[in-house]
């Protein structure tokens, strides 16, 4: 069962490593907050973290938080991880969940997935797959406008 619409952020424990920056749930409030998960044996995933990057330069005021979620036995190597975050440039905070503690706590099945959550912590939006970052282009703008107004 995928969070539902409305819910509070859960908090992002149990991270097994995290890369350019930790994080937690009350340091990311007061801003629009886009948690993606993503695997290095995910080809699409791979496709979209050049989007994600242009995203994170072009909306400042969005804080992106990346939850790498592995999907065999070979994806919880930390180094190839690593590995990837560099090759891909991401700059954003990274949080290696080899234990899927975060992915169990936001009751995602999927990579890529998107929660996207507006300025008071709450879910706003989900997506996962093919589209799930074309289909999150309007619940974007509609939370990025709630918070400037």
């Amino acid at each position: 069962m995928a969070l539902r619409l409305r819910t509070e952020m859960p908090e992002i424990n149990g991270v097994t490593e995290w890369v350019n920056q930790e994080v937690t749930k009350e340091e990311l409030k007061g801003s629009p907050v886009l948690v993606h998960f993503w695997s290095i044996s995910c080809h699409m995933c791979k496709e979209s973290l050049p989007e994600l990057n242009k995203m994170r330069e072009e909306i400042p005021n969005l804080k992106l938080v990346g939850i790498h979620m592995p999907r065999s036995e070979k994806d919880t190597d930390v180094d190839a991880v690593k590995e990837t975050i560099v090759k891909y440039e991401l700059k954003h905070p990274q949080g290696i969940d080899n234990e899927h503690r975060v992915v169990d706590a936001f009751e995602n099945e999927f990579v890529p997935a998107f929660y996207l959550f507006d300025a008071n912590g709450l879910l706003r939006h989900r997506s996962a797959g093919e589209k799930a970052l074309s289909m999150l282009k309007r619940p974007l703008e509609r939370v990025l406008a709630e918070t400037e107004a």
